[in-house]
């Protein structure tokens, strides 16, 4: 069973901002998505979502525990589903690609972002793939308010136009297509 995990804070003044795109990038799937929704849990600090496409059984993960605490979170969904490391894959904002473009990792460090440092930490491992979506940075703003900060609408528009190939990258993945093969394709 593959778990792909969006990572985001919860609560509305969070909404449409850079840290919250693997929300985002969740929300949007689960529209298209669903009719393949076997059923929806809250649980384990998550918000969890069992879906199946061509009889390929996933879970898709909102952590409910905030940036910095997404590894408690992941941890005990891994636990609990018995997931394999090779099997999650992570999406999160990245501050150092510009809005929309994307990277695809199988593995690698924390590059400054605290979700994904949680993770490392917690899980012990930093081997778990991740897509990477830019968010660009604005550097005359703090960091810390620049990834808390409402997207405008020019730069929403450019977050969400790849949102439609990230999906079909995702069911990809959920499909069992190599991930080096995936690494491969772009927009």
């Amino acid at each position: 069973m593959k778990l792909i995990v969006g990572l985001g804070n919860i609560g509305d003044c969070f909404s449409l901002t850079p840290h919250n795109i693997g929300f985002m990038l969740v929300d949007y799937c689960l529209q298209i998505w669903k009719f393949n929704l076997l059923f929806i849990r809250k649980e384990l600090s998550n918000l969890i979502y069992h879906l199946s496409i061509k009889e390929e059984k996933f879970i898709l993960l909102k952590p409910q525990t905030y940036m910095n605490l997404s590894g408690q979170a992941v941890k005990k969904a891994i636990d609990k589903y018995k997931i394999k490391i090779k099997d999650v894959l992570i999406i999160n904002d990245d501050i150092y690609l510009k809005a929309g473009i994307f990277k695809l990792k199988s593995k690698g460090g924390h590059g400054g972002h605290n979700g994904l440092r949680n993770i490392i930490d917690i899980l012990k491992t930093n081997q778990f793939k991740r897509l990477k979506i830019g968010v660009d940075y604005d550097k005359n703003i703090p960091l810390e308010e620049y990834v808390l900060k409402k997207f405008d609408s020019q730069f929403e528009n450019k977050i969400l136009e790849n949102f439609p190939f990230f999906e079909r990258l995702l069911i990809n993945f959920v499909k069992g297509i190599s991930f080096d093969n995936l690494i491969n394709i772009s927009i």
